[in-house]
């Protein structure tokens, strides 16, 4: 029995047809729309996607703004590197390809942050063209239906996926099952209690004919995650504008604006110029996806300045008339919490950068 077949007809009566990616599915809007969800619940990603898509209607809106305007529509919803990487190749794509989404896999493999799976599914959402997929619902679905042992993520069990996945990709009918499988994975063939009654490929899954679903498939394996901490300024002025450092471009909330950030307590002291007068508030918390950052935030309330020295690394980011540019999560949520701060705690203090 395939598994084109039953997915196809579950489609029909209850996959997901109204998503906005799926209305007038062009190749930049399913393009959009699959970097977003990397990762990223669908739940999550439709404001974003319908505010960045009414920002940025087509490759060349999005290919002409600033970056700091494309960071500022993705904020909030985490892994940055993908915004980046999605505007990059949208000038690849308009000074390289004419405007218009690459035709052959290879050529939209060549692109910033498109990976096969992703590439096969702009593809075949918006094309029809027939290329296998391999996302992590995918992955799941599969692994269980065909009882494929041992992680995902290791070389050889992704090899034998993807080989399935080829396998079981119909030449009819190709954007619909690209849809249902991520969809079933999204939906019913979900990391824990899947919901085995109502999937149309129970009868044949051999993880449920096992009862094996709790078990394929096998999780990562289990690594000591590292801890570290740091500390961050909050230099407030009496108006409430607070100071913002630009991030690299590359690494870690690359091309962000945050905090300024140090390793040790002396040294964002010594930055401030001064000791007395910093207020130290409660430690933040934040989870990257290999390590945790504790940030012990410290305050300094400091007289209006105008203008800071080097207005390209840093600038005064005012929480009530905000500028459309890119924060760090811990950057919202700090600036958020000031207001809640004692304001007989917050010393007045005289800053020069």
């Amino acid at each position: 029995m395939t598994v084109a077949a039953p997915l196809l007809a579950w489609f029909d009566r209850a996959g997901r047809k109204h998503l906005p990616w799926q209305q007038d599915p062009t190749p930049y809007r399913v393009w959009v729309s699959e970097i977003m969800l990397q990762q990223t619940q669908v739940a999550t990603v439709l404001g974003y996607y319908e505010r960045f898509m009414l920002r940025f209607p087509d490759v060349r809106a999005l290919a002409a703004a600033p970056v700091d305007e494309v960071l500022h529509l993705w904020t909030g919803l985490g892994y940055y590197a993908r915004a980046r990487n999605l505007h990059r190749a949208a000038q690849l794509v308009v000074a390289e390809h004419g405007g218009e989404f690459p035709q052959t896999i290879a050529a939209a493999q060549a692109l910033p942050g498109i990976g096969r799976s992703t590439a096969g599914a702009i593809l075949a959402l918006s094309r029809a063209q027939r290329h296998p997929i391999l996302d992590g619902n995918v992955k799941r679905v599969l692994a269980r239906y065909f009882g494929i042992e041992g992680f995902p993520g290791e070389r050889e069990v992704e090899k034998t996926l993807w080989a399935l996945a080829e396998e079981c990709t119909p030449a009819e009918r190709v954007a619909h099952y690209t849809q249902a499988i991520m969809d079933l994975g999204a939906t019913l063939c979900v990391r824990s209690r899947p919901l085995c009654p109502a999937c149309p490929l129970a009868e044949h899954c051999v993880a449920r004919l096992q009862g094996r679903q709790s078990v394929l498939p096998a999780p990562r394996p289990k690594k000591i995650r590292p801890q570290r901490t740091a500390y961050v300024v909050l230099l407030v002025r009496d108006d409430g504008a607070v100071l913002l450092q630009r991030r690299p471009p590359a690494g870690i909330w690359g091309g962000l604006w945050t905090l300024p950030q140090f390793e040790e307590r002396a040294s964002a002291e010594g930055w401030t110029g001064q000791a007395a007068g910093i207020v130290s508030l409660p430690p933040y918390f934040h989870s990257f996806t290999h390590f945790d950052l504790t940030l012990h935030p410290l305050m300094v309330r400091v007289t209006p300045i105008q203008a800071v020295a080097d207005s390209g690394a840093y600038c005064w980011y005012e929480p009530r008339q905000p500028a459309k540019i890119g924060l760090t999560k811990p950057a919202v949520d700090l600036i958020g919490s000031l207001d809640a701060q004692p304001a007989a705690s917050l010393q007045r203090q005289n800053a020069l950068l």
